[in-house]
């Protein structure tokens, strides 16, 4: 009997018209953007289907990008298919704790579209981020510290992909510092900020005045979180977690290590993109992976 992870990726692999034929042929579905679109005050499917810009702006991306990953995960619910575990991605996170019941949709929308306005509000001018391919985890580190400036690992993705970030300046000569330790590469990336920086400090704090009056209940399923890389069975924990998110490094790989050490071995990826199947192949070649993203694969994943 497999043990089964649900896991929800961050921004980033958004997409005009994700999710749409979810909306159009499941009426559980269509509620979800109903219901985000009233958490939201915006117009989601207007957001995820129509032609704009705005899709690709944090602050529109984060919940347009988890209403789709809680309308899929409303199509599994109602085909009967439960996980054993959850986790998520920074943004992902909030799509892991909808589905181990620990946030109703409408509260994590609520609170997901603040968290995107004041990460959008906090980004200051000269910050970067940078992947680094093919160096050590434990020498990006070192260099990172030795470095002048504020820089420091985002993302922990997977073996050979760390993200670094922080200061223009700072990220730019530890990329270069990678490099001459040996990184393959040193790919800067096309973000609007220095996201899971210490430069991000003061929105997470404002995003911890949101989550005080947000309502979290007990966990029906085991879910890891990000800043620990380890499971999370108080629901006090969970508000001093999320705040804390969202300027430390996402432990995604020591997250998936952990729950193959402890016995999953199929993660099924809900949401556009394939990313963290992506990552999935670089940590583990020997568990079963699965993506999520279309009505023909959730058909193909339920036996219909």
């Amino acid at each position: 009997m497999s043990k089964t992870v649900y896991m929800f990726p961050g921004q980033g692999a958004q997409y005009i018209g994700m999710g749409k034929d979810f909306y159009d042929n499941i009426p559980v579905c269509k509620k979800i953007f109903e219901v985000a679109s009233d958490a939201s005050g915006l117009d989601i499917p207007k957001l995820c289907f129509e032609e704009n810009e705005q899709i690709n702006i944090t602050e529109y991306t984060q919940i347009a990008m988890l209403t789709v990953e809680a309308a899929i995960f409303e199509a599994l619910e109602i085909s009967g298919k439960k996980p054993q575990a959850t986790a998520g991605l920074s943004l992902g996170e909030y799509g892991a704790l909808i589905a181990s019941k620990v946030m109703e949709p409408g509260e994590a929308f609520r609170v997901v579209r603040q968290r995107g306005i004041f990460m959008q509000e906090a980004v200051p001018t000269g910050g970067a981020m940078s992947a680094i391919l093919g160096l050590d985890a434990a020498k990006i580190e070192e260099i990172c510290e030795k470095t002048d400036g504020i820089v420091s690992i985002a993302n922990y993705n997977c073996p050979g992909q760390i993200v670094i970030t922080g200061e223009e300046a700072a990220v730019a000569k530890a990329a270069e510092g990678c490099k001459e330790a040996g990184a393959k590469r040193a790919v800067p990336l096309k973000v609007s900020g220095p996201f899971h920086s210490a430069m991000l400090r003061g929105a997470g704090e404002k995003l911890g005045k949101v989550l005080e009056t947000a309502k979290v209940s007990e966990f029906a399923i085991p879910y890891v979180a990000n800043v620990t890389a380890d499971y999370v069975t108080d629901a006090a924990d969970v508000k001093p977690l999320l705040t804390k998110q969202v300027s430390s490094p996402v432990r995604w790989q020591q997250t998936i290590e952990r729950l193959i050490a402890d016995g999953f071995d199929e993660f099924v990826e809900i949401g556009p993109g394939h990313t963290l199947s992506g990552f999935m192949r670089k940590i583990n070649r020997d568990v079963k992976t699965v993506g999520i993203e279309k009505l023909e694969d959730l058909k193909a994943y339920v036996g219909e």
